[in-house]
């Protein structure tokens, strides 16, 4: 049986006595499950959830209200080793575009890890050999793979923004596929994106262990190279994302299980935080299992895990300005 969500509460203190008084409700439920090898997501045009399956190398629509599954597009090339495949979707205007990653050399002599877009349902056109300019192209910081491990993919100024959690960089890729590098760093493996305007927010999980002293969310933008920190102090940091009112949140999906590097975190040690004006982050909802993505459709928040799942959690924020602490 899989544990409740728990949610924060606030403690008040009037004339020595203290008032438990809780925060506003939060229902969650599961609205999926069954996704095999989910990682990415996207809130489409029409509106739906939109959710990579990297093991068969799919994308699905997903109703929000209802939660059937159909099938958007398939034939992707499939993870190979457990991890990679579709790791990510994005839409630019009505046009699906997927980031295929840990399909090419070393693990596979033909498969191309790089930016897809999807023609149709069983179509799709190699927009970007992503995996051949990274190695082409090699970092400053050490790295084992040329090729990379993309994760993220995020819509911005008429191309789209790649995070590379190996090669420790952001790439920026346009929709005719050229490929510049948008932002370099040392080791610390960037993970999920948001934009607002001009500015880029970014999860770093941190270099192994991925301690939560290094789960760090960032703001950048095309205009200057200063990376300014927003917020730390959570553990493996996989996603950004605005909610309502653009209040910021990240997901973490918690405590790393040290198995190997690129493994994934402990069982339901992870957690969505709100991210405050001070640089602290606050847990909105947790223990999560194995989050990898969030989407915010109004006040609601979809988590995708990589159990194939999907959770709703509602009345996230208080509008206008969010969740007071």
């Amino acid at each position: 049986m899989k544990p409740l969500l728990k949610y924060k509460r606030k403690l008040f203190v009037l004339s020595s006595t203290m008032f438990l008084l809780m925060a506003p409700l939060l229902v969650n439920a599961q609205l999926v499950t069954g996704l095999q090898g989910a990682s990415g997501s996207t809130v489409g045009p029409d509106g739906a959830l939109y959710v990579t399956e990297g093991a068969v190398g799919r994308v699905s629509r997903v109703d929000p209200m209802t939660g059937d599954v159909t099938t958007f597009a398939e034939g992707l090339p499939p993870s190979l080793i457990g991890i990679g495949g579709a790791t990510d979707v994005e839409f630019i205007d009505d046009t699906a575009y997927v980031l295929v990653t840990m399909v090419g050399f070393p693990f596979s002599f033909t498969g191309i890890d790089g930016l897809y877009r999807i023609d149709g349902p069983n179509s799709y056109t190699i927009i970007a050999d992503i995996g051949a300019w990274s190695s082409a192209n090699p970092p400053a910081t050490p790295f084992d793979l040329p090729n990379g491990v993309h994760y993220a993919l995020e819509k911005y100024r008429g191309g789209l923004l790649v995070t590379d959690g190996h090669l420790n960089r952001v790439l920026w890729v346009s929709e005719y596929g050229d490929i510049d590098e948008f932002m370099a760093f040392d080791n610390i493996v960037p993970t999920g994106l948001e934009v607002h305007g001009n500015s880029v927010y970014m999860g770093q999980a941190g270099a192994s262990p991925h301690l939560p002293e290094d789960g760090i969310v960032v703001k950048f933008d095309a205009k200057s190279p200063v990376v300014t920190e927003v917020a730390s102090g959570a553990p493996l940091i996989v996603d950004v994302e605005f909610g309502l009112g653009r209040t910021l949140y990240a997901l973490a999906q918690g405590e790393w299980d040290g198995a190997f590097p690129g493994a994934p975190s402990l069982p339901f040690s992870g957690s969505l935080l709100e991210v405050n004006a001070d640089g602290t982050m606050t847990e909105v909802a947790g223990p999560l299992n194995l989050p990898t993505s969030v989407e915010f459709i109004g006040n609601t928040a979809f988590i995708v895990t990589l159990t194939g799942e999907i959770w709703v959690i509602e009345d996230v924020s208080s509008p206008p300005f969010g969740r007071k602490h």
